[in-house]
């Protein structure tokens, strides 16, 4: 059985290709997660990629990570800069986190500077496109099986 990676996206990360494209680009979320299956394949390792404009269901999701995941990627998108509980969520996981933004926020509106996620990330990848995914990607599959390989789930 393959690791398995939560690919987790935030608010209005759905309107890719339209919104800003100087700034976000223009490739669509589904350019997104067809480049993310690609790169994991040849990782050995499984995707779950969603997105959700709702805090919500991404702490429900990021909840299911504890259990179902071996790591998560997570885009929080403007969550980023205010959720508490999406930090909360995320601590709980006990897995590796990688943050990444498509955008270099530290570059852009002053509010954009703090992130609640970093504290809990074991890396951050800003202002690289959507490359940032492949490289999280890359840099899961090395820690997953530095640290012993797939979850186990006790049923």
């Amino acid at each position: 059985m393959n690791p398995v990676v939560f690919i987790l996206n935030g608010p209005n990360l759905n309107l890719l290709g339209l919104r800003e494209p100087a700034v976000y680009g223009s490739a669509t979320l589904g350019d997104v997660e067809a480049r993310s299956r690609d790169v994991a394949d040849g990782l050995g390792l499984s995707v779950v990629f969603r997105q959700s404009n709702h805090e919500g269901e991404l702490i429900d999701w990021i909840q299911e990570a504890r259990q179902a995941a071996d790591g998560v990627v997570i885009n929080a998108a403007g969550l980023t800069h205010t959720s508490v509980a999406l930090q909360d969520a995320l601590r709980a996981v006990e897995k590796p986190i990688v943050e990444v933004h498509i955008s270099n926020i530290h570059a852009r509106e002053s509010y954009r500077h703090h992130s609640y996620i970093s504290a809990v990330a074991d890396g951050v990848i800003v202002g690289l496109g959507i490359d940032g995914y492949e490289f999280a990607l890359h840099a899961l599959a090395r820690r997953i099986r530095r640290d012993g390989g797939p979850a186990t789930i006790a049923v």
